[in-house]
């Protein structure tokens, strides 16, 4: 059985040229993948390959693979962006040898990368599952086309893998998910960051607890913000989504199938106790709207706003601010005011780095869309035009001068060091702020339209009491 999955390797020509000429960085991890030579120099490394008894490359010489596949990129003109592809194939511990290993590896990569691209095949013996490393160049020697990485070609890898496994008498994953599908969610759990299925859990397992029966599930979800959708047996293939989701999640891809649904159901229903709980703890239903309130107050509403060029992205950041504010208050919940949107609700977990968006703004005294843009454009410039300075004390450097002088020159080049750091650092931040806020002002107006709908339903209940 071998898992499979592969991904992009970024970075600049200078980087590699400038690697290549220091092989002293390898030994430290966070060089690792950065560009085609530190890949390479990782998946060749001695330690981990029992003396490169098992590297390997295919269309290209393995002890001048890296030469070879810059050769191809600057043939064809293609150098930047995606430099390679890095692979791995792993295999369950004690099913192969490291020679079937190695050699499942090659047949792996012959098969899907080698009619076109040069490849280097690497096996290593340093953990307990064997596993393969495959450097692929990017950029085809035949065609000179760059490989384009669609979702199939990871099925595909995955699909050849399996055949070969197969030939080779090894077993086979079968109907295991797609590996791809929570890679995003690794590095926003790695940040600290809760994905939307995150929350979705968390509020599953709230309203599980107060539970008995399908309906009151149901119904305690729904006042949550969440819609749903079933198809066939109920619970089999029951999905739930928020508005603004692009798509629904199925409840047992979440681990949450009908029979561990029913069984908490049961387990309720055996407690005598159960309907005290059930009701010292009622179906959230908001008293207060808070971003209604926001919006009465500021005499201004989400929905008003449809140009991008106008957006008041301040105003946007300031509600969403105090919205998540009030989240973290304890007796919001208790209060019956919070948020509706599952969404916003996520975003406590940004809130300092929202914070330091809206500060931001309010620093550099920028309200619209338009003023933001123009903010990042003129500081992209002063940036550029500090680099192109430096640049010029450091290509005097170059040159045969005096101790005094060369002193000057490296002083210069250290204070524009210093007075780039804080502009590329306010560069950043706008340019997260200009990524985040279209989806700041979606979310608002789905949680605008959530609180309208609520509170139309409260004033019906009072008119037909």
């Amino acid at each position: 059985m071998a898992t499979t999955g592969f991904w992009p390797v970024k970075g600049k020509l200078k980087d590699v040229i400038e690697y290549a000429q220091n092989p002293d960085k390898t030994t430290d991890p966070k060089y690792l993948d950065d560009d085609l030579c530190k890949a390479l120099h990782y998946v060749g490394n001695d330690e981990k390959t029992d003396k490169a008894m098992y590297v390997d490359s295919i269309n290209c010489p393995k002890k001048r693979a890296y030469e070879q596949m810059m050769t191809t990129k600057r043939r064809f003109g293609k150098t930047g962006g995606n430099v390679a592809y890095h692979g791995f194939q792993s295999f369950r511990s004690g099913e192969v040898t490291p020679k079937e290993a190695h050699a499942i590896g090659m047949e792996t990569a012959r098969r899907m990368w080698g009619d076109e691209y040069e490849i280097v095949v690497t096996t290593h013996l340093n953990t307990d599952n064997l596993h393969n490393h495959m450097v692929v160049n990017s950029v085809s020697f035949k065609t000179g086309q760059k490989f384009e990485n669609h979702i199939s070609d990871h099925y595909r890898l995955r699909e050849i893998s399996d055949a070969v496994c197969m030939e080779m008498g090894k077993s086979v994953l079968k109907d295991a998910p797609f590996y791809g599908g929570e890679k995003g969610a690794y590095w926003i759990h790695k940040n600290g960051g809760l994905t939307h299925r995150d929350i979705l859990k968390q509020d599953i397992e709230t309203v599980l607890q107060y539970s008995r029966k399908p309906e009151d599930f149901e119904r305690r979800l729904k006042a949550l913000g969440y819609q749903f959708s079933r198809g066939g047996d109920r619970y089999k293939h029951l999905s739930v989504k928020a508005p603004d989701w692009k798509r629904p999640i199925r409840l047992d891809s979440l681990g949450y199938a009908r029979e561990v649904i029913n069984a908490r159901f049961e387990k309720h229903r055996e407690n005598i106790h159960f309907f005290i709980v059930q009701n010292n703890n009622p179906v959230y239903r908001p008293k207060r709207y808070p971003l209604l309130e926001l919006e009465k107050r500021l005499n201004w509403e989400i929905e008003h706003f449809n140009d991008k060029a106008v957006v008041l992205v301040d105003v946007i950041f300031y509600i969403i601010l105090q919205l998540l504010l009030l989240i973290k208050e304890r007796n919001a919940f208790e209060e019956r005011c919070q948020p509706l949107s599952p969404s916003i609700r996520l975003e406590i977990t940004k809130l300092h780095q929202i914070q330091k968006e809206y500060l931001l703004l309010t620093d550099e005294n920028i309200h619209s869309a338009e003023e933001l843009f123009s903010f990042v454009d003129n500081i992209s410039g002063e940036i550029k035009g500090m680099e192109t300075e430096r640049q010029g004390y450091r290509n005097l450097l170059r040159r045969p001068k005096s101790p005094e002088v060369e002193a000057d020159l490296k002083q210069k080049c250290k204070d524009l060091s210093e007075k780039i750091k804080p502009l590329r650092d306010k560069l950043r931040t706008a340019k997260s702020i200009v990524e985040r806020y279209p989806k700041l002002q979606q979310w608002l107006k789905a949680e605008h339209q959530m609180e309208k709908d609520a509170l139309n339903k409260e004033r019906e209940r009072g008119h037909t009491r």
